[in-house]
């Protein structure tokens, strides 16, 4: 019989939600980017390699599930990670790829 204590629904919900919004190489990669602090737009095209429409799009995913904050500072957008479990994630991905 299984005593620990049970994960709620709703816990399990958002949980799924943002392992959902993560299954993206692109939102990884721009995650990977922001790991070491706000980046703009620009940055995080240059750090993916990826068009700035096609950065843009994702950022925008990333944000609707809570997982990215933006501000604007002049004519540049900065973006920040505000999901603190990323770190957590990208350093198991990091532990899977070195086996």
């Amino acid at each position: 019989m299984i005593t620990e204590t049970r994960i709620s629904s709703e816990v399990l919900t958002r949980a799924a939600a943002v392992i959902r919004c993560l299954g993206h190489p692109l939102r990884l990669r721009l995650l990977e980017a922001l790991e070491s602090g706000e980046k703009t737009v620009s940055e995080l095209q240059e750090y993916a390699g990826a068009s700035q429409p096609m950065v843009s799009q994702h950022l925008m995913v990333l944000k609707a599930h809570g997982i990215v904050d933006l501000r604007r500072q002049g004519s540049h957008m900065l973006y920040w990670v505000t999901e603190p479990k990323v770190q957590g994630i990208l350093t198991c991905i990091r532990a899977r790829s070195e086996r």
